[in-house]
């Protein structure tokens, strides 16, 4: 067993500080053992927590870093800008050219606006179509997660399914009859539920490439579908693509499934590792933001200067000739080697992927559309999982529900070496002493 003294100890007194000793729920080490680990150190694909723990780490911050921790380009950018200072609350050049970059690689958005997260992007986005529609009800997916606004608290996926609950208390029931909720990979429901709300309608959000309660790959049928109803009924397509946007494909999603939406939004990767968020969409729907026009977002920590550069340094890194092509391929030469090992050994337990983003499932089932589809009792192999990894020095989110990210830093050797320590995790769970 890995010891977990100094974690331990920091966490005692994170308790004292903070609601359940953390800044997000999900960090806590709730549905696995122990305390959860302080992380004092990142470089490359590997962590070093307080207790001088060394990990190859597939949580990559939960998706944004992927160059890997520290990469040097970033590291340099950040310090560079931070000579000129930290904070403005004025324009600066670096967010041209981060918004230039993005919009010039891009074929489905005209302009975009930055925040500080992803949240903020989703509901500013929500907002924005609201305000262009002059509708007021969304329709949101079962088990997509976009991020802690009121509205979008139902029946959503992340901390929430990890915690069990799917919605959160606080939030006003007269919200959430404004949020119409529905299962993934079920047309019927969508023409059901636009049969009967059309005119009030405002926009169906989705993750295109649900990651936030398992990986619920959609079929790319079930996408264009959404799209032409959308078209057909005037409904805005929003896609949070926090997650799959810059990670799947440059222009995420909606690039890899050549299926334009109305509205975007973005975050994580954007950042670097710094806080950033954004939307975008067409020059007209963007017209209604202020100040141009009367749908009201503003933020002082928009267009940060520091994590305007980090974004430009690890996002030109992106641009690299075959760089996802090869994200891709090294993902499926990890994950490839572990389904190769668990099938020779009888273990019900597969890893499915696309792009650098995994996700591990077990028991017998066929694909995972839905989040009803996932066994509660599966979460248990997670946990027992998951306690062998860490002893084995693999560090994923410490959530079932939650996925993985493969970066540029996880070379062949470095996957084959966390392919051998995850195979022995895998003998440990399945293995009748």
């Amino acid at each position: 067993m890995i010891s977990r003294n100094k974690s331990e100890e920091l966490f005692k007194k994170a308790k004292t500080l903070f609601p359940g000793g953390v800044n997000s729920p999900v960090r806590a080490f709730n549905s696995v053992d122990g305390a959860p680990l302080f992380i004092k150190k990142g470089d490359g694909p590997n962590i070093w927590d307080e207790d001088n723990n060394k990990f190859i780490d597939f949580c990559c911050s939960w998706g944004p870093l992927i160059l890997g921790h520290n990469p040097r380009n970033v590291r340099e950018a950040i310090v560079d800008s931070l000579q000129n200072g930290t904070s403005f609350g004025a324009p600066t050049k670096l967010e041209n050219e981060l918004g230039e970059l993005i919009l010039t690689n891009n074929p489905y958005l005209d302009k975009i606006r930055f925040v500080s997260s992803g949240t903020e992007a989703v509901m500013s986005g929500i907002r924005l179509a609201r305000g262009y529609t002059k509708r007021d009800k969304i329709v949101k997916f079962d088990g997509c997660y976009h991020g802690h606004a009121d509205s979008l608290l139902v029946k959503a996926g992340s901390g929430l399914a990890t915690l069990g609950t799917s919605s959160s208390a606080g939030v006003p029931e007269s919200f959430s009859k404004e949020t119409i909720v529905l299962p993934l990979n079920d047309m019927e429901a969508v023409l059901k539920c636009i049969e009967e709300y059309k005119d009030q309608i405002a926009t169906i959000i989705i993750e295109p490439i649900p990651a936030n309660n398992g990986l619920l790959l959609q079929e790319k049928e079930y996408l264009e579908f959404l799209r032409t109803v959308c078209t057909e009924n005037n409904i805005l397509l929003f896609f949070d693509e926090v997650i799959s946007g810059f990670r799947v494909a440059f222009g995420g999603a909606a690039e890899y499934y050549g299926i334009k939406p109305d509205i975007v939004t973005y975050g994580k990767i954007i950042g670097g590792g710094l806080p950033v968020g954004a939307y975008g969409a067409s020059d007209e729907i963007m017209a209604c933001i202020s100040p141009l026009g009367d749908v009201y977002q503003a933020g002082t920590l928009s267009g940060n200067p520091v994590a305007m550069s980090a974004g430009i340094a690890q996002i030109s890194a992106c641009l690299t000739p075959n760089f996802y092509e090869d994200q891709q391929k090294r993902t499926e030469y990890f994950t490839g080697m572990i389904n190769a090992y668990a099938k020779e050994n009888n273990y019900l337990f597969e890893m499915v992927s696309i792009g650098s983003i995994f996700w591990m499932t077990f028991g017998k089932h066929d694909a995972i559309r839905a989040a009803s589809q996932i066994n509660p009792a599966s979460m248990g192999d997670f946990k027992n999982l998951y306690s062998n990894l860490l002893n084995s020095g693999i560090y994923v989110g410490p959530s079932g529900y939650e996925v993985g990210f493969v970066s540029a830093a996880h070379t062949e050797p470095v996957l084959k070496e966390a392919a051998g320590k995850f195979c022995k995790a895998l003998d440990d769970t399945f293995k009748v002493v």
